[in-house]
């Protein structure tokens, strides 16, 4: 929201100056202009700098809609497979899927981890015998994956996928009697993100008036 705001006031404006507005280094800042520039809410041309995007301009108070939307409102169906599955059968999930990212469950349907195609590939090059290994072997275990609850905002959301430089994020319910052992209840990404910002673009410039 503050470099939203930074380009706001002072577009066209370069990397380097934001960076210095807000005390940081450039490289600090790259995942989240590279988000926002994605998302549309900021647009950027070489050697000139940043200014606001075509989303940013469509709708007149996005920041404020994305606090005020919960996650559970736009999160999507999760890709699950058990922990006993081979590395062959999960490479071929994520195709059947169209899935960037599986979710790993145990017996009792509880989240214990994710892969991501990375971590099939790392796993497979040079290794004859990868494809029989099951993907508990090269998955990354919970509690050392970033998630996000059911009620909080989009902007949360999009503030840890830019934050931890990831492209999607679990959504978890912790259960009261163990709450280390958490139920997944969706699956939040970019493209979510995404469809979202084109649909809050959308219904702005529906709800123009005709001049």
């Amino acid at each position: 929201m503050e470099l939203l705001e930074l380009v706001k006031r002072h577009a066209p404006i370069t990397g380097e100056q934001l960076a210095e507005y807000l005390g940081v280094s450039r490289p600090t800042l790259r995942s989240d202009l590279s988000l926002l520039v994605m998302l549309g809410l900021l647009d950027a041309k070489p050697k000139v700098g940043y200014f606001l995007g075509n989303t940013y301009r469509s709708s007149s108070e996005p920041l404020q809609q994305f606090n005020n939307m919960k996650v559970r409102e736009v999160q999507g169906v999760p890709v699950n497979v058990p922990d006993s599955l081979s590395v062959h059968d999960a490479v071929i999930t994520l195709f059947t899927e169209n899935a960037d990212t599986l979710i790993v469950v145990n017996e009792q349907k509880r989240f214990v981890g994710i892969v991501t195609p990375k971590d099939l590939l790392k796993i497979t090059l040079g290794n004859a015998g990868a494809a029989s290994i099951p993907v508990s072997m090269v998955m990354t275990r919970y509690p050392n994956i970033v998630t996000l609850m059911p009620d909080e905002s989009v902007m949360e959301a999009i503030r840890k996928m830019s934050l931890h430089q990831v492209d999607c994020l679990p959504v978890i319910v912790p259960r009261e009697e163990q709450a280390a052992d958490p139920e997944v209840t969706g699956w939040v990404s970019k493209s979510n993100i995404i469809r979202l910002m084109a649909d809050i673009a959308m219904d702005g410039e529906l709800g123009e008036p005709e001049l």
